[in-house]
């Protein structure tokens, strides 16, 4: 594990205006990555030893944390993260904690991965941080209940070690352990708050699953899909279209900004897997006046294989879900949408199964990484 950028220390005191203008942030290589505690994939904080100034569940929030200065409760002021009481020592001669006193929340991830980066946010945190903070991982199958998990059988492993962190600050860690992960304990040392965690990584999904499934979405993220690149990303993140479920609102897709030349927008897209392609889901949802005119779709077999066309260049309607079955299955390991000529969809997926060869890989992997 190594800090990508180390914040520490007290933030100066709120003075007013915008409370994000004097937040300590940076630019961490691991966010383009899935977060695998997402709400959205089903990820949840199911335990905590304290909570007593705000909710655990905080901490998953998709949004940014949100400070309102004259926000107080019966217990004191109201933060919008995970904060615990003041811990104390063991009598009026020891006052202080103990150096092994620490808070803990148990997180499940949405789906099982390798985690290659974590952001502990401490937003709108500044004098009331942790003094460090700490992250365990563990591999436990099926849904264990907390009780299960803190058994003194199930294994954790360190992703973080016991680190200082800044108050106010994105403390962001680059984790190395190539293993396969369910849960977090996320400590902080001795207490404080926590607005935001933020799990990034490698969707790691059960091959035996999978099979079990037959034919599925190849490239949904739960599924081990991910967007490797696209054209646009001005309005939202292309990584929106296959996100699970259908879109809420304008914003739960990919839109790019109006062109203004001859060319046209795209997301290129890696399957879980080598698999055949038989049917494409296409959604504008919510998109109106801003949806894409057409698209088209091309898959490859490979990293250097050549694109051949799925789909031709077909008509969308907007806060439309339009469906179509594949005169044949295609065989890829990437896909690209190419959309004509600007704006955006809002969901795409593309049902199908592994090939024989795709399979067996993903078995190997689940095996190499400890599943």
């Amino acid at each position: 594990m190594t800090a990508t950028a180390r914040f520490t220390g007290d933030a100066n005191p709120y003075g007013g205006g915008d409370p994000y203008a004097d937040y300590r942030t940076a630019d961490f290589p691991f966010a383009g990555l899935v977060d695998l505690a997402d709400r959205r994939l089903g990820a949840g904080v199911i335990a905590a030893n304290d909570e007593f100034f705000a909710e655990r569940e905080n901490l998953l929030r998709p949004e940014p944390a949100e400070f309102d200065p004259e926000r107080f409760g019966h217990k004191g002021k109201i933060m919008d993260g995970w904060e615990t009481r003041r811990r104390r020592g063991a009598s009026a001669d020891v006052p202080h904690p103990a150096d092994e006193d620490h808070d803990w929340a148990l997180v499940r991830l949405g789906v099982p991965g390798v985690v290659r980066g974590i952001v502990v946010d401490t937003a709108h945190f500044r004098g009331n941080y942790p003094q460090a903070v700490s992250v365990e991982a563990a591999c436990v199958p099926g849904s264990p209940s907390p009780g299960e998990l803190l058994a003194p059988e199930v294994k954790w492993t360190t992703l973080v070690p016991r680190t200082a962190v800044g108050g106010h600050a994105a403390n962001g860690f680059v984790v190395g352990a190539g293993q396969r992960v369910t849960h977090l304990r996320v400590n902080q040392h001795p207490d404080g708050g926590i607005a935001r965690l933020r799990v990034y990584g490698e969707v790691t999904p059960d091959p035996d699953w999978l099979a079990a499934l037959g034919t599925f979405d190849l490239v949904a993220l739960e599924n081990g899909g991910t967007v490797e690149d696209a054209s646009d990303r001005f309005y939202s993140p292309a990584t929106n279209t296959i996100q699970p479920g259908r879109s809420r609102k304008m914003d739960d897709g990919w839109e790019t900004r109006r062109r203004r030349d001859r060319g046209n927008d795209w997301i290129r897209y890696r399957l879980v897997e080598q698999a055949e392609i038989r049917a494409v889901e296409i959604d504008t949802a919510y998109l109106k006046g801003n949806s894409a005119g057409w698209a088209s779709l091309f898959a490859r077999d490979g990293e250097s294989g050549e694109w051949t066309e799925v789909l031709p260049r077909t008509r969308l309607q907007p806060d439309t879900d339009h469906r179509f079955v594949l005169p044949e299955a295609a065989l890829a390991t990437h896909v690209r949408i190419d959309i004509f000529p600007d704006g955006g969809i809002s969901r795409l997926r593309l049902f199908g199964s592994p090939t024989e060869q795709g399979a067996a890989r993903l078995a190997a992997r689940h095996r190499e990484l400890g599943g």
